[in-house]
């Protein structure tokens, strides 16, 4: 995720904070340090930070649960509102999806359990409506807190973990695209009643009826994907007319490229057809601020993008896509000759014009070509 700092590693997985967090948490502190004075300051801040501390191994309870499944989790990464965990790809199967969700809820019972269990008889049910008051020990506060972590993800919505546990229960039963249908449709009518209940008591209401209505869409719209490109090769969603640039190239070569043409990112391809970079338009125009138009193509060239063969899936490659942030991934054949280039500009109006037209043997844009 972009503008976020590492702040650790732990069992493989990178920690990261986004840089939002550390205004959030500054925020905080000077909140607390206004009602207070440095000691509330200091004592807000550890407060946050332990919730966050429960967040994160609430993330990791997701993490450990995909490992177990040879799925790998990259980064978990901590923001203002919540953690995410960034898994390689989603689970396969609907029973898999299930234990992977269920994980981190699990894991903010077993810490409300064992602080219930430290504290003894500090902690009766009925005390804890006083929790938020002054001199309740840090430990204590912890307990509604991660109760309340707990309980908020079991909603059954996207995008929070109830979501993807409905989806998976409904999955074992019915076809993945129409289980995350049903369960976006449940996570949008409680986004409306969340929305309909915060005008009346709780302007916050509204914020999480707004952050479940946008997750249940995207994950919707995630799920047609995956439906739509099923069993769909690299070579049928790949760009094949392209302007190519040499790696002897020239900016100025390039900006006539980019003035003739509707491209944004320009393989630079050597004599025997091997890729060995993508010039994008971006890089482009920063180079030739900078170095004028006669610095050549090769210094300023992506040459970390992943290649991808024209007889892998789609799914796979477009998945590889997001998990590198790249602007465009070079195709090549099975000799390793570039044959074409996937941008995610054209891979979604390729995904837009097939969820638009039935399922032929044939696809429309292959019938015209042949014609």
């Amino acid at each position: 995720m972009r503008w976020s700092i590492r702040i650790a590693r732990v069992a493989g997985i990178d920690v990261k904070l986004h840089l939002t967090f550390l205004l959030f948490l500054a925020w905080i502190g000077f909140s607390y340090y206004q009602r207070g004075g440095s000691a509330a300051a200091v004592e807000g801040t550890v407060f946050i930070l332990a919730i966050f501390g429960c967040v994160l191994l609430h993330e990791f309870g997701h993490a450990m649960a995909a490992r177990h499944f040879g799925i790998k989790t990259p980064d978990i990464t901590l923001l203002p509102i919540g953690g995410v965990a960034r898994l390689q790809r989603m689970p396969d199967k609907p029973h898999q999806e299930l234990i992977v969700a269920i994980a981190g809820p699990l894991v903010n019972a077993v810490i409300a359990a064992v602080l219930i269990l430290f504290l003894g008889q500090q902690m009766s049910f009925g005390s804890l409506q006083y929790l938020n008051q002054p001199g309740v020990g840090l430990l204590a506060k912890l307990v509604p807190i991660n109760l309340t972590l707990l309980f908020f993800n079991l909603i059954p919505a996207f995008p929070m973990d109830g979501g993807r546990m409905l989806r998976a229960i409904l999955a074992m039963r019915l076809p993945y695209s129409r289980a995350t249908h049903i369960a976006a449709s449940v996570g949008q009518a409680l986004a409306f009643v969340f929305g309909f209940l915060g005008l009346l008591y709780n302007p916050m209401l509204i914020f999480i009826a707004f952050f479940v209505f946008l997750g249940a869409q995207q994950e919707a719209a995630v799920a047609q994907m995956k439906d739509i490109s099923t069993g769909l090769p690299v070579s049928e969603a790949m760009m094949t007319h392209l302007m190519r640039l040499t790696p002897g190239a020239r900016l100025d070569d390039a900006v006539e490229a980019l003035l003739r043409t509707a491209q944004h990112e320009f393989p630079v391809v050597d004599a025997d057809d091997r890729v060995v970079g993508v010039l994008t338009r971006d890089d482009m125009i920063a180079a030739l601020k900078r170095f004028g138009p006669q610095a050549p193509v090769a210094d300023f060239m992506r040459r970390d993008l992943p290649v991808v063969s024209a007889f892998d899936p789609f799914e796979q490659a477009f998945r590889q896509m997001q998990d590198c942030a790249c602007p465009a991934l070079p195709v090549v054949d099975s000799n390793g000759r570039f044959v074409g280039l996937i941008t995610p500009e054209n891979v979604g109006e390729m995904l837009l014009v097939r969820s638009l037209q039935p399922k032929f043997d044939v696809p429309v844009w292959k019938r015209a070509a042949a014609a």
